[in-house]
């Protein structure tokens, strides 16, 4: 059956319920379950279709994968990529996520509020906030880490907004040759275009991105979009 709304919306949801009726949150978040039609929260998680998206997108993934993630605001795709981040252990990588959009805080508070598996540890998850933040800065962490990575990028968009930074087209060409030497996995997160909204179509697809400054996008290898709890995947080229 179809979630009435993307899995953190309706966490979010729960723990609003908790605190209005003075209830604990593990009833709560069983009450909005069964709303869903399901036996309880856990039986929500690991059954409902797209409740796991970041399960789908990792068993599509090779090495030297460049992705793209793209969404419009609140459709979940920060989350999506702190999942992805969460769990390169099953792919026997080290998630790094590196954003100019939020404080360290934030991404560890918003890690806390995913429902991972035990096979995940967001407490694993190397959490770069610097406001160097480049291809270069980025592949240079790699490089330091030695590890195998599933690298997670917040936000394409961001990267281009410094006139001292190269352009992004060359920090995408960069982070490509990187992905494709070394074998490690990079997903960029990119905001939609607000047309969009008024589209009428049900997923955004690649002339949605919002590109400030031209960009090829075939430099990505996979793209995934997000929209009302669904999830597109597809090959970019």
């Amino acid at each position: 059956m179809h979630l009435s709304a993307p899995i953190y919306r309706l966490k979010r949801n729960a723990r609003d319920l908790a605190r209005q009726q003075g209830i604990p949150l593990h009833r709560a978040l069983d009450r909005v379950a069964n709303e869903e039609g399901y036996q309880s929260w856990s039986h929500l998680a690991s059954q409902a279709p797209q409740a796991r998206p970041a399960a789908a997108v990792l068993s599509r993934l090779a090495p030297g994968d460049l992705i793209l993630i793209g969404a419009r605001p609140g459709q979940g795709k920060t989350l999506l990529g702190l999942e992805l981040a969460a769990r390169a252990g099953s792919l026997g990588r080290t998630g790094f996520f590196f954003t100019l959009d939020y404080h360290e805080r934030d991404v560890r508070q918003r890690l806390s509020e995913l429902d991972l598996r035990p096979s995940a540890d967001a407490r694993a998850v190397h959490v770069d906030t610097s406001d160097d933040i480049t291809a270069d800065h980025i592949i240079r962490c790699l490089e330091r880490s030695g590890a195998p990575a599933l690298a997670v990028i917040d936000y394409l968009q961001l990267l281009d907004q410094k006139r001292s930074t190269p352009d992004l087209e060359s920090q995408i060409a960069a982070l490509r040759r990187f992905v494709k030497e070394t074998g490690a996995l990079c997903a960029i997160i990119s905001q939609v275009d607000r047309s969009f909204d008024l589209s009428g179509r049900t997923m955004p697809g690649l002339s949605d991105i919002r590109l400030p400054n031209p960009l090829d996008l075939s430099a990505f290898d996979r793209v995934c979009f997000l929209n009302e709890g669904r999830l597109g995947m597809a090959d970019a080229a």
